[in-house]
């Protein structure tokens, strides 16, 4: 990766949402896509934009798209790295729970020294993925990204393991918990209502439930 730029915390938090709305860097995003994200008016959204701009993490012209740049992707997938370390390390250090580690990482993100973060990764054994299954780039920026389909997409019949999930929300999290669903388990999609998207699921071959559309629109299975 890059050396680091001088980016105070909410310029990063306004990068990250970039990257991530711009499908990993690939697409232009809105000034409405960015409001809409951050929660915050549109002409805040512009005075932001125009000090990434001018230090050329993005490419902006007024009413038009907004574009990352390779040195704001390199900075973006960092502050990925930093934040999906910092998950790993609370669940598996501090025995944090999945639905709590979230917003303590949206802090500890923004701690600046690379080398506490190549430490860190090398303290937790070069983790792949953080505790929701996303993976976490390397010192590099790479990500090795595993082959999944969601339960929605998938056919019946199909088995796979359950390798990630696309809501994150505590409250999602947990009804992930009460329902059994976790992260290893393997599934098996038994059956999927027509009328309203439901999908039968055998957990571990040994437990039955049924899930909601929504539920089945968030959670990964390897393909």
């Amino acid at each position: 990766m890059s050396v680091a730029i001088d980016l105070s915390p909410a310029e990063e938090n306004y990068l990250k949402a970039i990257y991530h709305l711009s499908a990993d860097g690939s697409l232009e995003v809105s000034t409405n896509d960015i409001s809409s994200r951050m929660n915050t008016r549109a002409a805040s959204v512009s005075d932001m934009l125009k000090k990434l701009s001018a230090k050329k993490v993005i490419e902006h012209q007024p009413y038009m798209g907004v574009k990352i740049t390779a040195l704001g992707k390199s900075e973006a997938l960092h502050i990925i790295r930093k934040h999906r370390l910092w998950e790993v390390f609370l669940v598996q250090k501090l025995h944090f729970h999945w639905d709590q580690v979230h917003e303590v990482a949206e802090h500890l993100e923004h701690i600046r020294s690379r080398l506490l973060i190549e430490r860190l990764d090398e303290h937790l054994g070069f983790p792949k993925v953080d505790p929701h299954g996303d993976p976490i780039p390397d010192a590099q920026g790479r990500i090795n990204l595993r082959p999944h389909v969601l339960i929605s997409d998938a056919e019946v019949g199909a088995e796979g393991t359950m390798v990630s999930v696309l809501e994150t929300s505590p409250l999602f999290l947990q009804y992930l918990d009460k329902l059994g669903l976790r992260l290893g388990c393997l599934l098996k999609l038994q059956d999927r209502v027509t009328f309203d998207g439901s999908v039968e699921l055998l957990i571990d071959q040994n437990k039955q439930i049924i899930v909601s559309n929504e539920v089945a629109r968030n959670v990964y299975i390897s393909a």
